[in-house]
């Protein structure tokens, strides 16, 4: 047995992904935590999820949906960061 920690994460309609050998396309981790903060992820199957934060100062992502590749892809994050 692999004592290796699984991350899957569930999207609000339910659906789940497993995103513990996903390639991260595009990020945003700074800190402090905020709205900035996203990844866009792949996964080894074929998914593509955009973890986001709803404006969390202490935990990167709070979020995730699935896109379909092209947006994933072409992703550019509306939300920069303001240092206060």
């Amino acid at each position: 047995m692999s004592d290796k920690k699984k991350f899957i994460i569930t999207t609000p309609d339910g659906t789940q992904a497993d995103l513990t050998n996903a390639r991260t396309l595009k990020s945003n981790n700074l800190y402090p935590f905020g709205r900035h903060n996203y990844s866009i992820y792949e996964t080894p199957e074929g998914l593509f999820v955009r973890g986001y934060n709803s404006g969390e100062r202490e935990i990167m992502l709070t979020g995730f949906v699935m896109l379909d590749e092209a947006t994933a892809r072409s992703y550019t994050h509306t939300y920069t960061r303001e240092d206060d």
